[in-house]
């Protein structure tokens, strides 16, 4: 059994996130009743348990934006009492003139590897997240990307399918800069046509070296651990991608509302069972591994 390199999950307070207090708010992943409170790093090591995950990676959760140091430092906090997670992808905001200054905050952190600005636009409000759908090309937010080559930090890059041209644009314009695509281009249209238009966009993204695909979040849209369709997105992908630029992400525990975190690796491991070994180790491990030095 190959070892797993958990590339995207969370950890959080609920005291600490705004969307996870007062009124239900609509939220991409639909009801989220049962994850409306802590989810301490100790559950997150009890989920794993008996998986094979060996390490992991912090992805951030939207603290208030001028808390963005707090969560990192948290964060940081936590990994050095338990030892885990084993890396950090804070949040900075790219559309100020200077991002800079946040990112020297960040430095202090040597778990921090990389930053994440959720661009994702959606015509429908569910989904939406960003202020517009163009952000992927506006020069102010190029320009701040760009400066994390100076930081050896990645980007974790977040962006539906009709975005995807931009995205890649984006990432030929920072080439120094490693574009981490998160949940393999969240896929949400399962139509003939929007599957065809998700595959065109993430060859587009490809066609990019710098960025590579994390396989993570994938019931997002449908609310369920369902094998056959990881096993197609994560086929797809691979085939645009190659296995050296995939890498797992759990991002737990958002898919605890449908699954346990054995039966998504035991999906994960069921779908990557047709390839090679070697492509198997770098979708599970090797891949996260270098993307995120851990």
């Amino acid at each position: 059994m190959s070892v797993i390199v958990d590339g995207h999950h969370h950890i959080w307070r609920q005291a600490d996130l705004p969307w996870l207090i007062g009124p239900m708010q609509p939220r991409i992943f639909g009801p989220y009743e049962p994850i409306r409170r802590d989810y301490p790093i100790q559950e997150y090591l009890d989920d794993l348990k008996g998986t094979g995950v060996t390490r992991s990676v912090y992805v951030q959760t939207n603290w208030a934006n001028d808390r963005f140091e707090d969560e990192a430092a948290w964060v940081q906090r936590t990994a050095d009492y338990h030892g885990w997670p084993h890396a950090i992808v804070a949040y900075a905001n790219f559309a100020v003139d200077d991002v800079r200054p946040q990112l020297e905050r960040l430095r202090r952190y040597p778990l921090v590897r990389g930053v994440r600005m959720q661009l994702h636009w959606h015509e429908n409000p569910l989904y939406r997240f960003a202020a517009k759908p163009d952000l992927c090309i506006d020069p102010v937010i190029r320009r701040n990307v760009a400066r994390l080559a100076d930081f050896g930090w990645s980007f974790d890059l977040q962006v539906f399918t009709p975005q995807m041209p931009d995205a890649a644009d984006l990432a030929e314009s920072c080439p120094k800069v490693t574009f981490i695509l998160q949940h393999a281009g969240m896929l949400e249209d399962l139509s003939p046509a929007g599957r065809a238009a998700w595959r065109a966009g993430m060859a587009r993204l490809a066609t990019c070296p710098n960025v590579v695909s994390k396989l993570s979040g994938l019931g997002t849209f449908i609310h369920r651990n369902d094998p056959a369709h990881i096993k197609a997105v994560l086929a797809d992908t691979v085939a645009v991608f190659g296995a050296e630029r995939c890498l797992f992400g759990s991002n737990f525990p958002i898919e605890k509302l449908w699954t346990s975190y054995r039966e998504l690796v035991a999906a994960f491991r069921a779908a990557v069972a047709p390839l090679s070994t070697e492509q198997q180790d770098a979708i599970l491990g090797t891949t996260a591994s270098r993307v995120y030095r851990l």
